[in-house]
């Protein structure tokens, strides 16, 4: 297990470029799986959940070759033993980006084999839309006890109707995918519209797929028989993206993230700046000067600033914990509003200890009263208990008086590519130590 030790107080300044979409890239890379012509993904991060995924479309059979910025993948010759191995479902189960290759698996071979998937430790992270969305384009279910796991088949799926029970971001693009290949026409209301779900159906539409809709909450897919080859480059990763706003936020000296895709980053700058950081658009990037002290606004009426996450185009849960750790040197108080995770809030621990002035009021809201930089946090050794909490510790311990050590870091890398290198060159002292 991996550690990082992080000496605080350095300034970051210069340029950075943000990788590849980590959340496309495990949907456009599944996607792969619905032709036999060979299919070409550009921008892919290099991260620990992607690597994984694509070692695991290797073992499934997938010739997979690097190219120029990215990797060609030709499902045409897929070993369907290997899918119904114990070695399979075990190494699905260590992947939850493994869950996205059950639609493509369902649609063009007619079954797939589905055991828990793993990932965050974040709460309850349910598959129900996924599995409803099959049954209701015609897929059975079958329970095998001796090994716990589900099988799911159908000789051909057939279009429908659907209103999903949640906006859930992966369930709608596994629907998707199942649902291009299935006979008729199916519509899916109540749909995510991510900027990642549009590149998804983007893509499928020129593999030959018919999909209209795209951009809003109600899909209508016309099934066709078949899909063809393809090139396609990922967005921008806007988690990174904002994360990187965090950090110059926190201890930056004038810091530019470069070719952004402003269009697809919805309302994360402004979330920013209601904390009253100053993000400023130059052409696709954005500008975040240095900033001695940065105040909270307030609600028109005068009431405290409410952040809240929500589906597309509301705030990005995956971005909550590092606005907290902005919102601990602002000037003012903010409650936080976890709403779409059950144990997210629970890192705020470790700010505590740091001297973050937080109440955690229950499982899903925070109230935090910012220092205005009058008071540093402390160095602290620490656990990264997921993606998401680990980067916003990490942000809290650059910020930090002293060198703190943060431990369980494959959770980081899992979403952050080669990120101590990336951040030292901006003026970071990080040091990964095995």
């Amino acid at each position: 297990m991996a550690s990082f030790k992080i000496e605080g107080g350095h300034l970051l300044s210069g340029t950075i470029v943000p990788q590849g979409a980590k959340n496309e890239a495990l949907q456009v890379v599944c996607a792969s799986l619905l032709t036999s012509e060979e299919v070409v993904i550009r921008n892919i991060p290099d991260i620990r959940d992607v690597n994984n995924l694509i070692q695991l479309l290797r073992d499934i059979g997938v010739k997979v070759s690097k190219v120029a910025d990215g990797f060609a993948f030709q499902a045409s010759d897929l070993n369907l033993e290997y899918l119904q191995s114990d070695e399979f479902v075990h190494k699905c189960s260590q992947l939850r980006g493994s869950v996205l290759m059950i639609g493509p698996l369902l649609a063009r071979m007619g079954k797939a084999i589905i055991a828990k998937p793993g990932g965050d430790k974040i709460g309850r992270r349910r598959l129900d839309t996924h599995f409803l969305g099959f049954k209701m384009l015609g897929a059975r279910f079958r329970h095998l006890e001796e090994r716990n796991v589900y099988e799911i088949g159908s000789r051909r799926l057939k279009g429908t109707y659907m209103l999903l029970d949640e906006a859930s971001v992966t369930g709608t693009a596994n629907i998707i995918m199942a649902a291009v290949l299935a006979e008729g026409t199916t519509t899916i209301y109540n749909a995510a519209c991510e900027p990642y779900i549009q590149q998804l159906c983007h893509m499928l539409n020129r593999m030959g797929a018919n999909i209209s809709g795209i951009g809003s909450n109600l899909l209508t897919i016309v099934g066709v028989s078949a899909l063809h080859g393809t090139e396609h480059r990922l967005l921008p990763d806007m988690i990174e993206v904002g994360s990187f706003i965090g950090m110059a936020a926190m201890c930056g000296d004038g810091v530019r993230i470069k070719d952004v895709s402003l269009k697809d980053l919805g309302i994360i700058p402004d979330a920013f700046r209601r904390l009253g950081v100053k993000v400023e658009t130059v052409g696709d990037d954005l500008f975040i000067p240095r900033q001695k002290h940065y105040v909270v606004d307030s609600f028109i009426d005068g009431t405290i600033m409410t952040l809240a996450d929500a589906p597309w185009p509301g705030l990005t849960p995956d971005l909550l914990s590092v606005l907290i750790v902005v919102a601990t040197q602002a000037r003012g108080s903010v409650l936080f509003h976890q709403k779409m995770f059950e144990s997210r809030l629970f890192f705020v621990d470790k700010l505590i200890d740091m001297g973050a002035q937080i109440i955690l009021c229950d499982p899903h809201r925070a109230v935090v009263v910012g220092h205005d930089r009058k008071l540093t946090l402390r160095a602290q050794r620490m656990s990264s208990p997921d993606i998401r909490a680990g980067i916003a510790l990490l942000i809290a311990a650059m910020s930090a008086s002293g060198v703190s050590t943060i431990s369980n870091i494959e959770q980081i890398d899992r979403g952050y590519q080669n990120i101590e290198n990336r951040l030292n060159a901006l003026g970071a002292r990080i040091e990964r130590i095995s």
